[in-house]
């Protein structure tokens, strides 16, 4: 068996920056081509993400929703808004803060004084890419606005129900949880994302890179000036993601996937393990890597490589492996060495 290769590993310069409107590409011949292509775009304004750039690809092509974890200041915003511009995809950003209302998400109904009805007034939750900016500083109330659309990809508001556009994701941007101000995200929330990606600060000649773009004139706010151009729209994205839907899976790799989640479930460290959620996901999310990798069917490999990113926000420990120093990440590695991978 061909060993595929990691999709997180942080391997090349990837350089970020907000697009403006960006003009949608014409129709592309090979999506699989095209997708990858998506990475040396993203790398002219990022550096140093390459990992989180194949992550957020995955989520799209799998329809889920990705969780951008990492210190104020290592590109998340930055990553996201260029990866929209190339793949020609909307994207409107919310601000997460303390005082944000659940109608400042999804929209609310607003007077009108001249036909003297209420009219919806759509909120930024209806685009393709809804950046959700420190999703953790707002409270749990205004978090949970977002778990219709984030499971259903609709809205609803005074009795009707209002789908959003397709595709849509969330995108969410938090800080680590120890840093002040910062709320934990509840269970059903963080369920609802499909992976949970961890940035961190570039290693040194990441960041010399990034100095010396800088000192070259490099804006984050001119993708445009940035060289980023569109490389394919929503309709390959479409074609794609019917690709991924057709990667096969045999019966050996989908038991191999449930005896891993049972062996979380068994972990004396474990409080809450994965759930039949977790493992729907993690087969979504490994065919998606399965197919951007060019395989038509999934293999042990291509599961052992997206364990970590779909169930690290999965897993719960219980308090006495937390005060221990134990991390989800060491479980889930373990878990994983321990199961027998099918031949």
């Amino acid at each position: 068996m061909t060993t595929p290769a990691q999709p997180f590993s942080a391997s090349v310069d990837v350089p970020g920056a907000r697009p403006e409107a960006p003009s949608i590409a014409a129709p592309v011949s090979d999506p699989r081509a095209a997708l990858s292509r998506v990475r040396a775009e993203v790398g002219k304004a990022v550096v140093g993400q390459d990992g989180a750039v194949t992550g957020l690809i995955i989520a799209l092509l799998a329809r889920g929703h990705v969780l951008l974890e990492g210190v104020p200041g290592v590109a998340k915003t930055l990553l996201v808004r260029t990866l929209s511009h190339a793949l020609s995809l909307d994207t409107k950003r919310i601000q997460f803060t303390p005082d944000l209302m659940p109608g400042d998400v999804t929209g609310s109904l607003v007077y009108d004084a001249k036909s003297g009805e209420f009219d919806f007034r759509q909120g930024p939750v209806f685009t393709n890419i809804m950046l959700a900016d420190e999703i953790n500083r707002t409270p749990p109330k205004t978090q949970s606005a977002l778990l219709e659309a984030m499971e259903e990809r609709q809205v609803s508001v005074d009795g009707l129900s209002l789908e959003l556009p397709t595709p849509f994701i969330v995108a969410a941007t938090m800080n680590p949880i120890e840093y002040e101000g910062t709320y934990s995200l509840p269970e059903a929330q963080l369920d609802r994302f499909l992976l949970k990606l961890v940035l961190d600060v570039p290693d040194r000649p990441h960041e010399i890179e990034v100095l010396r773009r800088h000192a070259n004139g490099f804006n984050p706010r001119d993708l445009a000036g940035a060289g980023v151009t569109p490389v394919l729209g929503a309709a390959d994205l479409a074609r794609a993601q019917a690709s991924v839907d057709a990667v096969g899976a045999s019966a050996d790799v989908l038991g191999y996937i449930v005896d891993l989640a049972r062996a979380t479930r068994s972990s004396p460290s474990v409080k809450l393990g994965v759930s039949p959620r977790g493992t729907t996901a993690l087969l979504a999310a490994t065919k998606a890597w399965a197919w951007l990798s060019g395989y038509d069917a999934i293999t042990p490999d291509h599961v052992q490589a997206m364990v970590l990113p779909v169930w690290r926000h999965r897993v719960q420990l219980r308090p006495e492996a937390e005060l221990e120093g134990v991390s989800v990440d060491v479980i889930l590695r373990s878990v994983l060495q321990q199961v027998q991978v099918p031949i």
